[in-house]
């Protein structure tokens, strides 16, 4: 599965992102771990994790 069918499961996750901002990470973990720990104030280490996750889970 590419990054751009992720999106909607990805948006679902994480609705403080908008399907742009997701769209320009082109599904790069640390452009998207990036994201979230700005939107979300998350640390680094908690930001990795969700990502590591979450593309784990949307690709199986």
């Amino acid at each position: 599965m590419n990054w751009k069918q992720r999106i909607g499961t990805a948006k679902q996750t994480w609705s403080r992102l908008t399907e742009d901002e997701l769209l320009q990470t082109e599904g790069d973990s640390h452009k998207l771990a990036a994201l979230l720990k700005e939107r979300y104030s998350l640390s680094g280490e908690v930001a990795d994790k969700q990502v590591m996750g979450f593309l784990d889970h949307s690709a199986a």
